[in-house]
């Protein structure tokens, strides 16, 4: 399968730069998945077109202040970091800027008189794409949030502002972790939640800590010699049984988010794998990459924004529609003049 196959044409101005002027004000384009019918609408809407009694599983990791700037002490050149996650009291694996000359041994000075040391390099799946980083005095969360950046994904091609902290954040974010918002929560509002309540819509959350493998480009020419990088998630044991009531029950599993997605499909046992099939409860860490001819077997509904080209993300959604209704969709999003991605509008596909 060619990652070519993926590509579509989008004008540059589509790409939205800023949120809607209200959380939850965004339009939607509701998706038949047997049909290809689109219809349009918005996504203070969306109760009208979940079904009651649907299952909708929530990813409530919460984006941390992972971009930061430090300074090399050989050169005086400004670093930017992205921090991934904690390896350890002192430890975090992180990307960077200009990566092949950011080197085990090089040293950086960070705000408030902290200093780090680049102490090793990974090299996953045969690419150098991140960098083992020891602070002293170890950082903490308190420090991210005084001296950290809200990292903005580079299409969005302007600094973070005052507002994105909130406004890149999930009303329902807990567990920090994140190093990107699992974006097709942003469009959840209070109001919003509440009138799914009315609708009998059931909610509940699994935590994945969004990282390289959400987001990295696929750069092979074929889909199936990608790799994905490790993301740790956890299901708690109230959403295991919420699910497999549901699945019992025949109702269906809306997930928010394709790390909604992944971590569900992740978490499912297969039959015979240690018991019967069933989701399990418990912390675990995927690589999971789910391309057309994946057989899903947790999630029957999904919401999510729209997805950059030749990502795994827009090849999930395909594996789940169809290529070419996704993608069909996708050209009639950009005909209606939609907002593309983490900023941008969203899609239900049912």
């Amino acid at each position: 399968m060619k990652t070519d196959d993926f590509s579509f044409e989008l004008p540059e101005e589509l790409i939205a730069q800023f949120p809607a002027e209200r959380r939850g004000e965004s339009r939607l384009l509701v998706l038949d998945r047997a049909t290809g019918r689109a219809e349009h609408a918005l996504v203070r809407e969306l109760a009208r077109y979940v079904e009651p009694g649907t299952l909708m599983v929530f990813n409530d990791s919460r984006v941390r202040k992972a971009r930061i700037y430090g300074e090399a002490v050989d050169t005086g050149a400004r670093v930017e970091f992205l921090l991934l996650r904690r390896q350890g009291v002192e430890l975090w694996e992180a990307s960077c800027t200009k990566m092949k000359r950011q080197k085990p041994g090089r040293r950086y000075r960070f705000p408030e008189g902290v200093e780090a040391e680049i102490v090793g390099a990974s090299a996953e799946g045969g690419r150098d794409e991140t960098r083992l980083i020891r602070f002293y005095p170890p950082i903490d969360e308190s420090w991210l949030e005084r001296v950290g950046h809200i990292p903005l994904p580079p299409y969005i091609r302007r600094e973070d502002a005052p507002a994105d902290a909130e406004r890149y954040q999930t009303v329902y974010a807990r567990e920090s972790g994140s190093a990107a918002c699992p974006t097709a929560g942003l469009h959840f509002t209070e109001e919003l939640l509440a009138a799914l309540d009315e609708r009998g819509v059931e909610r509940a959350f699994v935590t994945l800590h969004v990282g390289l493998g959400t987001f990295l480009p696929v750069r092979s020419e074929e889909v199936e010699a990608h790799a994905m990088h490790e993301e740790e998630y956890t299901v708690p044991q109230a959403t295991v049984q919420a699910v497999m009531r549901a699945k019992a029950e025949g109702r269906p599993i809306l997930a928010v988010g394709t790390t909604s997605v992944r971590t569900l499909e992740s978490a499912w046992r297969k039959e015979g794998e240690n018991g019967p099939a069933g989701l399990c409860a418990g912390p675990g860490s995927t690589r999971i990459f789910i391309y057309p001819g994946y057989r899903f077997k947790v999630v029957d509904r999904l919401f999510t924004n729209f997805h950059t080209p030749k990502s795994t993300l827009l090849m999930l959604v395909a594996a789940f529609a169809g290529r070419e209704r996704i993608l069909a969709a996708y050209e009639e999003a950009v005909r209606a003049r939609y907002r593309f991605f983490s900023y941008g509008d969203a899609m239900l596909i049912r």
